[in-house]
């Protein structure tokens, strides 16, 4: 049965432990082909898919210890163009036409994020993958998703985590957490819900752009989440 897309154009964020698999530490090229896959048929669809990648599988710049913030934020940039690049090459790999797109620029590798150029790229079916975050040091991958999403005029951002949802605590450490279907971003804000940053949720909020949060566990749910079926957790404005 042909695929019936709920969205025209979507945001997917994927972390950079998504990318690792069950290795935890760099990519697992496995993992990354099971998520393209799930990517392509979105794209083949018709939906239009760009991608904002973390970097937390290379590096963490919040958890650098003494080192100086804004200089282990710029190498956690320069780590989520190492992941942009190899979902950039897996796509390519299973026959999408994709760009990479970085907020430092690095003309040998990829092309300057470019808002026009990256909209007739979506319009012309290429899949668009944004590296470097915001390109800023402090602002987190979250919040570059927002940002992009928002520029971009998405329908929805789609987080792909660890987890099949939002919850009230973590469900890793208490077995009686309580998963939400839906939630408003001024439960996240008050409530402190682990979504995204709070600079992430507030401009989701003030854009009016809603979140769908659901395990990356099984790539196929990006298929399913692009159908509207009732995966994970949607946040609402």
């Amino acid at each position: 049965m042909a695929m019936q897309p709920k969205y025209k154009r979507i945001l997917l964020k994927l972390s950079g432990e998504a990318m690792a698999g069950e290795k935890g530490f760099g990519l697992d090229f496995d993992t990354v082909l099971k998520v393209c896959a799930a990517v392509k048929e979105c794209a083949d669809a018709g939906i239009q898919m760009a991608i904002v990648v973390g970097g937390g599988n290379f590096w963490r710049g919040r958890s650098s210890g003494s080192m100086d913030r804004t200089r282990a934020d710029h190498m956690g940039m320069l780590a989520t163009t190492i992941n942009a690049l190899g979902l950039a090459d897996a796509l390519e790999q299973l026959g999408c036409d994709v760009r990479v797109q970085t907020a430092i620029t690095m003309n040998q590798i990829a092309e300057p994020y470019i808002r026009n150029r990256a909209m007739r790229h979506l319009e012309k079916g290429r899949v668009v993958i944004f590296g470097c975050g915001t390109g800023n040091p402090f602002f987190s991958t979250d919040t570059a998703s927002a940002l992009r999403a928002a520029e971009i005029e998405a329908d929805i951002i789609f987080k792909a985590s660890m987890v099949d949802g939002v919850y009230d605590s973590d469900p890793k450490k208490n077995p009686h957490a309580v998963r939400f279907d839906t939630l408003t971003y001024l439960d996240v804000l008050n409530k402190d819900l682990k979504v995204m940053d709070s600079t992430a949720a507030t401009l989701c909020r003030d854009n009016g752009l809603p979140i769908l949060v659901f395990d990356l566990g099984d790539p196929q749910n990006i298929v399913r989440a692009a159908c509207g079926e009732p995966v994970g957790t949607i946040v609402k404005p």
